[in-house]
């Protein structure tokens, strides 16, 4: 073991039951309970794991794992209360690609995925030290061994040799691989929330006698809500309350319950979970508000100690409407409404908001959480949860902090294709960022990257609330349509420009109808009527013709949807309600969506009955429609196009780029900028291309690489370089359209001159030719990992700030959406007679920084601008790479908060 090893903190993850374990390093302190380990071990298991049935071999094994620290050897154990459970160690010996694994799982602890959750932290260990593969030898009996390695989802070979078996396990880090530990998680997750969202028995503490208290609430919600467990309250003061039996402590309860609500003052918090937790109680809501650190670290260990899950604290609460446990541990003023959406919010207000939107509306709720702090249980749990409870088919998500983006992506991705996720994009301003932090005491995020997370995953993320409800309206009671273009008819003209107005601004296709249609609609609608598109119907429009003329708009191959303005008339055939028939008579799902926009409407969503039991949304303003209309038209785009993949790229030497950020760091302990020479051997071990260029420390070395490398009509450009130079064009650094010896020596002079004391060199470069001038780069961000951005380029790019951005690695896909995103794109595919330019080259650059982003942690910022598209060649004029000190991070280890 290395001294870093030793330092690393414990983390906790759970079993195949749900249950809680710590994985952490041996220490020397481990040496008797790793010992007991194996003597507890029956003589078969013993004989499994040494190849013989030898008491010796634990005092031996104990010994190896806790020995003093030594390179290529690390050892992992499983804890759970205090108590070895698992140890699975690797020694690479004298390769240091190989090494060569064993595991050993308490005896009574097999089948609940020790072992594996042992192995796939051994294997997130050995990637980052440069281990490519395990070697593992067992008996050809031990069939558990055996089954652990064929099913990790890596590549794994066999190699019988008598009664042993040798397996070879590439370590690879593939799509398949992430896949198994995912699925493998999801079962976890699920498992371990069953206590807190299906609870046999619950128990409230700090119910209060008198009204007013939030304990009391809470209680006589699960009360009057019929919870189908067994309810008890917790109050040393009394014996019922609200004719729940009263009970003066948690370990006096008559039965063990599987979820404790807390709502007792924050000091008392940590004692309460303490005692939680020693009674066998597997969930917590904290519903207390105001704990300071020591109260907030004491209630996690609890948790974490006692493999308790825990929502909140600072919640609302917590429901699950399903008919057979009728859970309702909220002090929200109703009870929802039993239905199909899964509500998960951080902030109770718009916890409340959603819950009374989702109840007007008809959708109901299948189980709703108030994450509040969000201490443990996550939205990417709740995604897991709802993807598996057979109830849910809409989940709406209010977060305002991630605490693991690229695992909550990876989740997004798999459950959105199965049912739509929303949510409100919380945190978009500088100001509501700040508002959140001080809320939640989360770390703030940007935009940006919160955009690309979403746009990534396929959630469709709204602005408000309001716009939220607006879509799952639509999204819940309408099929998706199969692009963007939408036919609107109307009663009165003025009503269909504001929907014409509103589409177009959604981003919606307004077509014009074919002769076929156009005569169609004739034929069917009162004489005056305006056959365009919106169709005006006129005030005399009856019940029929307007029901004939959205059937036949259904029928079009030329639409996607139908989008039905109505005003109330004076013109008895043609009041609002004769109208509204029209559409309500019909099925309410149709081939096509359908929705309407009532200009006179008081509420601003509903979901009208229809005939068939269904129901057809009405809007009372066409921009919230249209906004739903073009949520509903990407989301089927989404599903459309297959998931991406991440492209093999060759000439990727990424041993040797890990080599110069190593040798840089070592030299620069704190990071900073690289200088030109590193830069660009950087930039080469990712087949990045790069302008020729020289260095030069005096005058005449300037001149002599000059000569080597006009370019252009004999051009050349001369930069300026010291340590944290940034910005050469603001600094006056940079001199352009060289030409001559004289020049050069002239411009060398001056930069000298000017930054005496700073510059330590100059880069020349050949002039080079004419082309679009493009930005590429990546930012670390702290909690969402690798961000790459791409727009336009040149002096212009911050003042016009035309980028798009893609969280890294980059799919085939995201790189073609990060390229066509951007305003300046059509500059890119060739305008005005211009041919386009290299756009592979382009996409494969992307890509290739993305990669580059990826692998190196260190990489804090890269920045290449500009880069230059042409016909034919993308090439990086100017690069600037930034390192700081951080430590390799496994995104999609298993792992709780």
């Amino acid at each position: 073991m290395t001294d870093d090893v030793l330092n690393r903190p414990p983390v906790h993850a759970l079993l195949a039951d749900g249950t809680t374990v710590c994985i952490r390093p041996v220490a020397p302190g481990d040496h008797d309970q790793l010992e007991g380990l194996y003597e507890e071990m029956s003589p078969e298991n013993l004989r499994l794991r040494f190849f013989a049935a030898s008491r010796r071999s634990a005092a031996l094994s104990a010994d190896r794992a806790c020995a003093p620290a030594r390179s290529g050897y690390r050892a992992l154990l499983a804890e759970a209360q205090g108590r070895v459970i698992g140890l699975a160690e690797y020694d690479t010996g004298d390769d240091k690609d190989t090494a060569e694994i064993s595991i050993a799982v308490a005896d009574g602890l097999h089948h609940r995925g020790v072992g594996t959750l042992l192995v796939e932290h051994l294997v997130s260990a050995a990637r980052a030290d440069g281990i490519t593969t395990f070697n593992a030898d067992a008996l050809s009996e031990n069939h558990e061994v055996l089954r652990l390695f064929a099913d990790l989802g890596l590549r794994t070979a066999r190699h019988f040799e008598g009664p042993e078996v040798r397996c070879t396990v590439a370590l690879d880090e593939d799509d398949a691989y992430l896949s198994a530990v995912e699925a493998r998680g999801s079962s976890a997750d699920v498992a371990s929330l069953q206590p807190l969202l299906q609870p046999k028995a619950v128990a409230v503490v700090g119910a209060g006698r008198k009204p007013g208290s939030v304990g009391r609430a809470i209680l006589h919600h699960l009360h009057t809500g019929g919870y189908a467990g067994r309810l008890f309250a917790v109050n040393p003061a009394a014996h019922s309350i609200l004719g729940v039996p009263c009970h003066p402590a948690v370990g006096s309860l008559p039965k063990t319950p599987d979820l404790a609500v807390l709502a007792v003052p924050a000091a008392a918090i940590p004692a309460t979970a303490e005692e939680c937790g020693k009674a066998g109680v597997r969930a917590l809501l904290v519903v207390t508000a105001g704990l300071d650190a020591d109260q907030a670290g004491t209630l996690l260990s609890a948790c974490r100690t006692y493999g308790m899950r825990l929502v909140g604290p600072n919640c609302l609460g917590i429901s699950n409407t399903d008919p057979d446990l009728s859970l309702d541990a909220t002090f929200a003023a109703d009870h929802p409404r039993p239905g199909t959406a899964g509500v998960a919010v951080q902030s109770g207000g718009v916890g409340i908001a959603l819950l009374d939107g989702m109840s007007r509306l008809g959708i109901g709720v299948s189980s709703f959480v108030s994450l509040g702090d969000k201490y443990d249980v996550s939205g990417n749990d709740m995604l897991q949860w709802w993807e598996s409870d057979g109830r849910t088919d809409l989940a709406l998500l209010h977060l305002e902090s991630f605490g693991n983006p690229r695992a909550f992506s990876r989740t997004a991705r798999r459950v959105t294709r199965r049912m739509p996720v929303l949510t409100v994009d919380a945190g978009r301003t500088d100001a509501g960022r700040r508002a959140a932090a001080s809320h939640t005491a989360a770390a703030a995020t940007h935009t940006m990257t919160r955009q690309a997370l979403f746009t990534q995953a396929g959630i469709t993320a709204t602005r408000s609330v309001g716009e939220l409800l607006e879509a799952a309206a639509l999204l819940h009671s309408q099929p998706l349509p199969e692009g963007s273009r939408v036919a609107i008819v109307t009663n009165a003209g003025g009503a269909g420009v504001l929907a014409a107005d509103a589409c177009a601004e959604a981003g919606l296709a307004l077509p014009p109808f074919t002769p076929a249609v156009t005569d169609g609609l004739l034929a069917v609608l009162p004489d005056g009527a305006s056959i365009g598109n919106p169709v005006d119907a006129t005030a005399a429009v009856t019940e029929e013709q307007l029901g004939d003329c959205v059937d036949r708009l259904m029928a079009s191959a030329g639409i996607d949807a139908v989008l039905v303005a109505l005003v109330p008339t004076a013109v008895a055939e043609a009041t609002g309600d004769n109208l509204m028939r029209a559409l309500t008579r019909a099925p309410g799902r149709r081939a096509r969506p359908v929705a309407v926009v009532r200009l006179g409407q008081a509420l601003p969503v509903e979901l009208l009955p229809a005939a068939d039991g269904g129901t057809i949304p009405s809007y009372a303003e066409p921009h919230a429609a249209a906004r739903a209309f073009a949520h509903a038209a990407r989301r089927a785009a989404w599903l459309a196009r297959p998931a991406g993949t991440v492209p093999e790229l060759p000439d990727v030497d990424t041993q040797r780029a890990h080599t110069i950020v190593d040798d840089h760091m070592r030299a620069h302990p704190d990071g900073g900028w690289l200088d030109p020479r590193t830069c660009a051997a950087l930039l080469s071990c990712y087949g990045i291309p790069q302008i020729p260029w020289a260095w030069a420390d005096t005058e005449e070395d300037a001149v002599l690489a000059a000569d080597r490398l006009r370019g252009f009509d004999g051009r050349v450009v001369m930069k300026a370089h010291w340590p944290g130079l940034v910005h050469k064009t603001q600094q006056h650094a940079v001199h352009l359209d060289l030409r001559g010896d004289s020049q050069v020596r002239s411009a060398f002079r001056d930069l000298e001159t000017r930054f005496a004391g700073l510059m330590t060199g100059v880069v020349v470069q050949p002039l080079a030719a004419r082309g679009t001038e493009l930005f590429a780069g990546v930012v670390q961000d702290e909690v969402f990992g690798p961000l790459v951005l791409f727009g336009l380029g040149g002096t212009a790019t911050e003042v016009l700030a035309d980028h798009a951005a893609r969280l890294a690695p980059l799919t085939d896909h995201d790189v073609h959406d990060l390229i066509t995103s951007p305003r300046c794109a059509s500059l890119l595919f060739g305008v005005h007679g211009s041919a386009p330019v290299d756009l592979e080259a382009l996409e494969h650059l992307l890509l290739r920084l993305s990669r580059m982003a990826a692998d190196l942690p260190q990489l804090a910022e890269a920045d290449f601008n500009p880069v230059l598209a042409a016909p034919g060649q993308v090439t990086v004029l100017d690069a600037r790479v930034r390192l700081l000190p951080r430590r390799p991070y496994d995104p999609y280890l298993r792992r709780l908060r």
